[in-house]
């Protein structure tokens, strides 16, 4: 246990080379103030979810609020205007806040970097607090990254992406900062730390602290969302409004809550990304134990299908209504720079996938790799030209019920033995990566993130509660993949101590398999990752 100076604050964790520059005890005394003031509200908007979510498994749906219809039908409120530097988002990479990866991501070419503390990192100790250092060095210019095996050097370009950070979700722990003896949120502890630290930082350089909100469920986590930012910028004698959100619609009830979410956050410029592969685990997830809702093998399940196709229709439609962008979802295709066919292949699925975006409306969207980025700018260049955005365009003839949102049982395609195995190996692999520090995994040319892999268990624990497989097909599944992944790998030692083999299929059998849903895959591993890893 690190010694600190804040009361009531203990770090489970030790404190060594730089992260004293994140961990200070001013910094450390502000984030104690954020979980001080608002803690009790995340605890009560998380037992919402959990009421909402029993309400589900009793027979319930989902529909557009009732109380809330004189928002959603008033023209007259539109989200506060995006600054310059946010104007023209028509593509921005996604990634941890790895060294390297910072430097490759804000050199990239796409007109904006997601930072991510959240689905593609793995958080350890270590990960999220010199993630904190390298974003610091980034914002001042001088982050640098020397390759061990090679002597490479990595430093800035003089023109480089406008940063962006996503923190946790509201549900995740930051359990090495134990404050009144209880885990500081997550959400409090990236979200604390940046704004504290580079907040001026970034005014300074003529930029500002934009943030992406993840997992949020309603209007109402985006009203606490809101009033954090007010607090802090207070706290901190920054004008209010300075904080710019992007909230990532990646939840089913979020996405009948879109126009109220916008509402609660209009003064910090809110727009909205489609987070598509958290919705679609979501989906299963708010309507795990019913047949009609199963969903086919997770590959088939595309952007066309009626319900995504609803869900991102509505979202472009709300945002241009109210003045905001809307940000199109993650191309998980990797581009291969040794196979030139399945790069060709890889590529091609991308440009179709950007090109459809362009065209229904969005202003920008999202890749995972920086050999991505000129191809995913060719598509929306072809749409925008010289303009930044396209949230003139008000797609008024879109009409989207409630029906359309839930409309699943339409989506075509298969449960297949073959989609069963791909869940299993993915999952695992995934899982695998997770447990040795990395968030983002590339595993047969597509990029996995917490996510995916939430998509991956959650099929599987949905196909074996409606009676589509059985425990012992996944058991020997897991048989067959992981003697699979062992051949492709080569290596039997690496395998079995790096790899983590036992570990890894325990965990996904553990929330695949288990009778109660656990609601989150990254909560059991997190626990694990403390008790069996870091300690």
């Amino acid at each position: 246990m690190a010694s600190v100076d804040v009361k009531g604050l203990e770090i489970h964790a030790p404190v060594k080379g730089r992260m004293e520059e994140v961990l200070t005890p001013e910094a450390l005394e502000f984030v104690a103030g954020l979980h001080r003031e608002f803690d009790s509200r995340r605890q009560e908007l998380l037992q919402k979810r959990a009421k909402r979510m029993a309400e589900l498994q009793a027979g319930g749906t989902l529909d557009f609020l009732d109380s809330t219809s004189n928002i959603r039908e008033d023209d007259s409120w539109v989200v506060a205007a995006a600054p310059t530097d946010l104007m023209d988002r028509r593509v921005e990479i996604t990634g941890p806040t790895q060294r390297k990866m910072v430097i490759n991501a804000l050199n990239s070419g796409a007109r904006g970097f997601m930072a991510d503390f959240e689905d593609s990192n793995s958080p350890t100790w270590q990960n999220m607090i010199e993630g904190h250092v390298n974003l610091i060095d980034a914002i001042e210019g001088t982050i640098e990254f020397k390759q061990e095996e090679d002597g490479k050097k990595y430093r800035l370009n003089e023109d480089v992406a406008t940063l962006l950070v996503r923190p946790r979700g509201w549900h995740l722990p930051e359990k090495h900062l134990i404050l009144d003896g209880q885990p500081i949120a997550g959400a409090f502890c990236d979200f604390g730390f940046y704004f504290f630290h580079n907040a001026q930082r970034l005014l300074d350089k003529g930029s500002g602290p934009y943030f992406y909100l993840p997992k949020m469920e309603s209007h109402l986590e985006a009203r606490l969302w809101n009033d954090v930012f007010n607090h802090a910028q207070d706290e901190l004698e920054i004008p209010r409004g300075t904080v710019r959100a992007t909230v990532l619609i990646e939840t089913v009830p979020a996405a009948f809550e879109m126009d109220e979410i916008l509402y609660e956050l209009r003064d910090h410029g809110a727009s909205l990304n489609a987070g598509r592969w958290d919705y679609m685990f979501s989906m299963i997830k708010c309507f795990r134990d019913r047949a009609e809702f199963m969903l086919p093998d997770r590959n088939s399940v595309t952007m066309t299908v009626p319900f995504m196709r609803a869900y991102t229709e509505l979202l472009v439609k709300t945002c241009h209504r109210r003045g905001a962008h809307a940000m199109g979802g993650m191309a998980a295709f990797i581009p291969s720079r040794t196979d030139e066919e399945a790069n060709q292949k890889a590529q091609a699925k991308l440009r179709d996938d950007k090109k459809r975006e362009a065209g229904d409306g969005f202003d920008g969207t999202w890749v995972a790799h920086p050999d991505s980025v000129k191809n995913a700018t060719a598509e929306f260049d072809a749409v925008l030209g010289d303009k930044p955005n396209q949230v003139d365009r008000k797609r008024d003839e879109v009409n989207v019920t409630a029906a359309d949102l839930l409309n699943v049982e339409a989506t075509p395609g298969d449960i297949t033995e073959e989609g069963l195995h791909n869940d299993v190996n993915v999952g695992i692999q995934y899982i695998s990566s997770w447990l040795r520090g990395n968030g983002a995994a590339g595993i047969y040319g597509l990029m996995e993130d917490a996510a995916t892999a939430e998509i991956a268990r959650s099929q599987v624990w949905q196909w074996v509660r409606n009676g589509k497989f059985t425990p012992e097909d996944v058991g020997r599944a897991a048989d067959e993949e992981l003697e699979r992944i062992r051949g492709e790998i080569g290596d039997d030692e690496w395998f079995e101590k790096e790899g983590r083999p036992k570990e890894s299929r325990m965990l996904f059998e553990q929330v695949a398999l288990a009778d109660d849903f656990p609601e989150f895959l990254t909560l059991p591993a997190y626990d694990y990752l403390l008790e069996n890893i870091e300690n």
